[in-house]
């Protein structure tokens, strides 16, 4: 990762705005995200390997991170290395139309008593995501809580939260760039939670005019769930045509039994499968 000798010919980076107080039809909803300075690191334009890997170094500053997504690029921290960086090829999506709800999921959804909301606690969703059952290593490291949570409090990052009274149940957080909103980690504490969770982002987010959830690496799992792998090539294109305008995500707090309910396309019921292993969105 190369050193930008002059950061301050670069322009701040992001539209600038409140992070809150836009009022759509049904409430709140969420403001743009606050503007950040020109990063000291050249990502743009970077060298991919073939299995993703763009390079070691640079840091975690707001700039650095933004400027990163800006261009396809996130950080995957490895135990006992420096920062590295990835930029997969392919890449894998969820979109309104590709979206797909099992038949055992949706019968859950009508008949449970959880709702959802949007940003009442990233904090805890993001170090939920970072907890590992077997007590194993994550790569969700305390810098990165950090991090993420100053992306938060600017409007960059979102969480999305299950909730079952008073529990949280399941939950996941992103990181939006115009249009596209990267999908980073999910858990659950329910069993289905994390998929709901996943359902609800991307039918808030497609409603509120946004084109795709990128969930990063494509897997069995998030395939079952409708992703699309294209080629980085493609997603970099799109992401370009995406990454300039302002999406914003309603907030209210959403019943998961009316979601059931929702007119999903004919294909979007799929027959229950197993599928096991890691998805490209991590799972705690």
């Amino acid at each position: 990762m190369r050193r930008v000798p002059s950061p301050e010919a670069s322009a701040a980076q992001g539209p600038s705005g409140p992070l809150s107080g836009k009022q759509g039809p049904s409430g709140p909803l969420s403001g743009k995200p606050s503007a950040v300075g020109a990063s000291q690191w050249r990502m743009a334009g970077s060298r991919v390997a073939a299995d993703g890997f763009v390079g070691l170094g640079a840091d975690l500053a707001p700039e650095t991170l933004v400027d990163a997504y800006l261009s396809g690029i996130f950080p995957w921290p490895h135990e006992d290395d420096p920062l590295p960086w990835f930029s997969p090829d392919p890449r894998a999506l969820i979109d309104g139309e590709s979206i797909r709800v099992s038949r055992s999921l949706r019968r859950q959804m009508r008949t449970c008593s959880w709702f959802t909301t949007v940003d009442r606690a990233f904090g805890e969703v993001i170090r939920y995501c970072a907890s590992r059952p077997d007590g194993g290593a994550t790569w969700i490291t305390e810098a990165m809580i950090e991090a993420y949570g100053t992306l938060h409090r600017m409007g960059w990052a979102h969480s999305l939260e299950v909730w079952d009274g008073e529990a949280l149940v399941g939950g996941i957080y992103g990181v939006r760039v115009g249009g596209c909103l990267t999908a980073e980690s999910m858990f659950h504490r329910r069993t289905g939670a994390s998929k709901v969770a996943l359902v609800d982002l991307v039918t808030r987010w497609v409603e509120a005019g946004g084109a795709f959830v990128d969930v990063q690496l494509p897997t069995a799992h998030l395939e079952s769930m409708g992703a699309i792998a294209i080629a980085r090539r493609d997603f970099i294109r799109r992401l370009k045509t995406e990454r300039n305008r302002v999406v914003s995500m309603a907030l209210e707090p959403r019943s998961v039994s009316a979601l059931s309910h929702r007119n999903w396309s004919p294909d979007a019921f799929q027959s229950d499968r197993n599928y096991a292993g890691q998805s490209g969105v991590e799972e705690a």
